[in-house]
């Protein structure tokens, strides 16, 4: 399925907006940045097309083609947000400057799911978009993408997040967010579909989900029922310093849940970010954040590769040198690439000869994406990780 839709052209896109920049590995943060709506813009009109569906559905409808044929005996539930992003058809010029943009599905548990999905896997998201032409595209999306959309829920009074993205030269990326507030921050504990979290190998879940009410007490919710059956907790930070209201309430809340989590993704910065400023090549400061619980530490370093920590053992697997186009869902394809693997054989755990294979799949998996433009579009295939690896060996 082609992904990359026509090019978009916005005008009037202030670049007064103090903005954050951010990759897999890197991220800097500009103060003072005020969430806008959507509606100041005037991005969004009254629909002048009905949909085909019915209007309030809680539920997208399922098709055949929305049911996942993988083994759901391996399920990964994902929950959050799922959004828009308009990428730049131009790399190298700011948000004002860009001529025309490419609108592209994202956001990270939604590209997690759709990343295992493209690997084989079985998953499944969980989270609320608008009542509107990009919330019924994004579910469309998944179904297309063999991702169980079935607790997906539709906000008639609130848009689907939109996020623009400038691309530097260099592939890496700055976002301005528009959500204030968008329909994914009012998904209710009343809206979960428990069975399906229950069902799951494992349930993923970032940090953007805490930072308001109601969203908040569902993630709490849907955690601990997932906790409560035995499932898996997999966590990516994922830190967007400023969709919080401060930094520290940003750490606060990313620590908040930290020591439920069994498997915990994160990169350098958001280690010096958590501990204050400390060193995050420094493996006594990375064993800080190492609670008695946790399975799995990963640190993702982008081309470099990642470092992984258990209690039995920990080291380094290389990452694959590519040219990057635009590193947006690089997180996040490494995150699919791992999970997928877990899900289908959690022993991966207690062997690191076979945990450094998965983490290799994993790394080649962040490196093809950061290829194309775009976070779900660029997602890899099975086929294209294994060529892809196939080759640095050859």
């Amino acid at each position: 399925m082609a992904l990359h839709s026509p090019a978009l052209c916005f005008s009037g896109v202030s670049s007064s907006n103090p903005r954050c920049s951010w990759s897999t590995g890197r991220f800097s943060v500009s103060s003072g940045f005020r969430p806008c709506t959507a509606k100041s813009l005037g991005l969004f009109l009254q629909p002048s097309v009905s949909f085909p569906r019915c209007r309030l559905q809680a539920k997208a409808l399922p098709t055949d083609s929305g049911s996942p044929e993988a083994d759901e005996s391996s399920l990964v539930v994902c929950f959050g947000e799922m959004l828009i992003d308009f990428v730049p058809t131009t790399n190298g010029l700011s948000l004002a400057e860009a001529p025309a943009f490419k609108k592209a599905p994202g956001g990270a548990p939604a590209n997690v799911a759709v990343g295992i999905a493209r690997l084989g896997g079985s998953s499944a998201f969980i989270g609320k978009v608008g009542e509107d032409e990009f919330g019924y595209m994004l579910a469309d999306i998944l179904k297309e993408n063999n991702v169980n959309n079935e607790g997906m829920r539709f906000d008639p009074g609130a848009r689907t997040a939109l996020a623009f993205v400038t691309l530097r030269k260099d592939g890496e990326r700055e976002f301005m967010f528009y959500r204030n507030p968008s329909a994914d921050m009012l998904l209710q504990e009343a809206e979960l579909d428990f069975d399906l979290i229950r069902k799951a190998k494992i349930f993923h879940y970032g940090s953007i989900s805490l930072i308001t009410e109601p969203c908040k007490s569902a993630h709490y919710a849907a955690a601990k029922a997932a906790k409560d059956a035995g499932v898996l907790l997999s966590y990516d930070p994922n830190l967007r310093l400023p969709l919080w209201p401060s930094a520290e309430s940003a750490r606060e809340g990313i620590l908040s849940i930290w020591e439920t989590a069994d498997i915990i993704k994160i990169s350098e910065e958001e280690i010096s970010f958590l501990t204050n400023g400390e060193d995050p090549y420094d493996d006594t400061v990375v064993r800080k954040l190492y609670h008695r619980n946790l399975k799995l530490l990963l640190v993702t370093e982008g081309p470099d590769g990642c470092r992984y920590y258990t209690k039995e053992f920990s080291g380094r697997v290389k990452g694959l040198k590519v040219d990057p186009v635009d590193t947006t869902g690089a997180g996040d394809a490494f995150v699919a690439g791992i999970l997928s693997r877990l899900a289908a054989d959690g022993s991966l755990l207690q062997d690191e000869d076979r945990l450094r294979d998965a983490l290799r799949f994993a790394n080649a998996c962040g490196a093809l994406t950061v290829t194309e433009r775009g976070a779900i579009p660029a997602l890899p295939t099975t086929e294209a990780v294994l060529n892809a690896l196939l080759k640095t060996v050859a």
